[in-house]
């Protein structure tokens, strides 16, 4: 069974290694000349890839984080610079030797459904290298193009954007930090990319401010005890409290746990409906930023003017010199009919968050578009192993389903047994 993987980053190297361990013949297709996706750092900002700036760190500990059958090397950080991330992807490329099953420099233009799908499930797949298109039929597509390539940059939310003379842009144009030297800096939207880049900002700016319009819980990688935060956060018991308690008292109980490190109500930071955030901001510096003057919260964006910003229920303007719009990414698949996979207010339905649930043959599946509480990694493996049983047999599909389930909901524990 021939198998069609978009791109080689996380989800699409553990997608072509899953294949290989179910007897399938994966061809992964990278626009690229390397692998790696999010995860490997380019000065240049590349058209329909990731693009990273050199200073991230993994959120996640590499204990939490590593595929179940290839642990990071001892000698590894808990929490992983960026190219050492990379390094670890490139060894376990080499060591399922995945390097001969993808075609670089290879863009997928188009997947559609072979005339005869009804019967046979199979896909037509146009690739362009060099310049050339080629067309191809294979019996399976997995989608492993990522989120994080389509910046979404809603200006018509920000009044008076139009009139601003200073500088902005998305947080994906980010690199280095020289750019906000003796400026006045805003950064809208608090999310890790944010932060990151706010912190960074106040090292050489003149001042720097987050505008946030519902905060966020901010917790630091040292989390109780010194252990990695989500050594103590994924566990098969908070797993349990957050599925089995009502929603506002679970979320009541983690607020309190984060609460811990500080009160986030005298930071500016206490999110208004607590129960409704879905991911914290790791970073260990905002805090005492904070407290110097280096950075301030501020409300969410009013109005922005000539050369100035003025917010919500603040009556005076604030000069700034930049504005760096760290406002998230759309889910994009320029390559698929909206008929296949819909994507509406930043969301695919997809049953699972995987399979087209239209589709009269289970053969297309989108890989790692989940935003797990933890590591992408194991999550990435679990659907990639379900997909490919399910491409295998479909009569596996019931059993696998619940597998991955409960792989999501006990993360930590499940991802280091092989299933």
């Amino acid at each position: 069974m021939r198998v069609a993987v978009v791109g080689a980053g996380v989800s699409g190297l553990a997608a072509t290694k899953c294949c290989l361990d179910e007897g399938l013949e994966p061809t992964c297709f990278e626009q690229s000349q390397d692998i790696g996706g999010l995860w490997r750092y380019t000065e240049l900002i590349e058209t329909g890839r990731p693009s990273l700036y050199p200073s991230v760190i993994s959120n996640t500990s590499k204990e939490m984080s590593a595929f179940s059958d290839f642990p990071f090397p001892e000698h590894f950080p808990v929490f992983l610079p960026n190219a050492l991330l990379l390094d670890y992807l490139r060894r376990y490329t080499e060591h399922f030797s995945l390097r001969e099953h993808i075609r670089f420099g290879s863009t997928v233009v188009s997947i559609h459904k072979h005339p005869d799908f009804a019967t046979t499930g199979q896909w037509d797949v146009v690739t362009e290298a060099g310049g050339k298109q080629t067309s191809h039929v294979f019996d399976a597509v997995m989608v492993c193009s990522g989120n994080f390539s389509e910046p979404s940059l809603p200006l018509q939310c920000f009044p008076g954007i139009e009139r601003f003379r200073g500088q902005y842009f998305h947080s994906r144009q980010y690199k280095h930090p020289d750019v906000f030297q003796g400026k006045r800096v805003l950064v809208v939207g608090m999310g890790n990319s944010g932060v990151d880049i706010a912190v960074e900002a106040s090292r050489v700016a003149a001042k720097v401010m987050i505008s946030t319009t519902r905060g966020a819980w901010l917790l630091s990688r040292v989390f109780e005890h010194g252990y990695p935060w989500d050594m103590i956060l994924n566990t098969r018991l908070m797993s349990l409290i957050k599925t089995n308690l009502p929603g506002p008292l679970s979320w009541w109980l983690i607020n309190y746990k984060v609460n811990q490190w500080f009160n986030h109500e005298n930071y500016g930071l206490q999110p208004e409906n607590s129960w409704r955030v879905r991911e914290p901001v790791l970073n260990d510096e905002l805090p005492s930023y904070i407290l110097t003057g280096r950075i301030t919260i501020k409300p969410g964006v009013k109005e922005f003017k000539d050369n100035s910003v003025l917010f919500h229920n603040c009556p005076e303007e604030e000069p700034i010199d930049i504005v760096v719009f760290c406002t998230g990414y759309t889910i994009s698949f320029p390559f698929l009919k909206e008929s296949v996979v819909r994507v509406e207010n930043k969301h695919a339905s997809l049953y699972k968050y995987v399979f087209p649930p239209q589709l009269q043959k289970p053969t297309l599946a989108v890989l790692g578009l989940i935003k797990p509480l933890g590591a992408i990694m194991p999550i990435a493996e679990m659907q990639a192993r379900w997909v490919s049983r399910v491409f295998k047999g479909v009569k596996l599909c019931r059993t696998l389903s619940s597998l991955y389930q409960a792989c999501v909901s006990c993360l930590p524990r499940l991802s280091w047994r092989r299933k």
